[in-house]
């Protein structure tokens, strides 16, 4: 019976540190999929932007102003050929988003935003744009890297 036991508290002191970074590594597999969601939504709303399909503030950049009008989406102006030929001009709402992902690493939706006017490493965001994102957690990933720096 101790026997049995000690073989047992051997696995298991073993089996934790794996099972830990196993977890750390669905985490991290999780944030980068959702890093490049986003950053693909952004470049959507900045391709539509740049083709001047929609309307932004020339101080903008052309970025959106914010995740949420991912979400929301903005209307743009479609050519549509009816069935008798002739062409008109429709409005589409396009949404680069279905919902904001969650960071998997803080357990939130909030997430450090960067606009085109602030520096590279700055931890505030200036609101005038969003240019970029990255998570708020000050953890070290596996390969030694800051996980904001994703």
């Amino acid at each position: 019976m101790v026997v049995t036991v000690s073989i047992l508290a051997l696995l298991t002191t073993v089996a934790l540190p794996v099972i830990e970074t196993s977890v750390k590594r669905e985490k991290e597999i999780e944030l980068r999929q959702n890093l490049r969601i986003i950053r693909e939504a952004i470049d959507a709303y900045k391709k539509l932007s740049d083709q001047q399909q929609i309307k932004v503030d020339p101080d903008s950049y052309g970025y959106p102003p914010d995740l949420e009008t991912l979400v929301e989406g903005v209307e743009i102006e479609q050519e549509v050929t009816e069935e008798s030929g002739k062409k008109t001009v429709k409005k589409v709402l396009v949404r680069f988003l279905r919902k904001i992902p969650r960071d998997p690493m803080t357990n939130s939706y909030d997430w450090g935003l960067r606009s085109y006017q602030d520096e590279p490493d700055s931890d505030t965001w200036g609101e005038e744009n969003v240019y970029d994102i990255y998570t708020k957690s000050q953890a070290t990933a596996l390969d030694g890297t800051k996980y904001r720096d994703w």
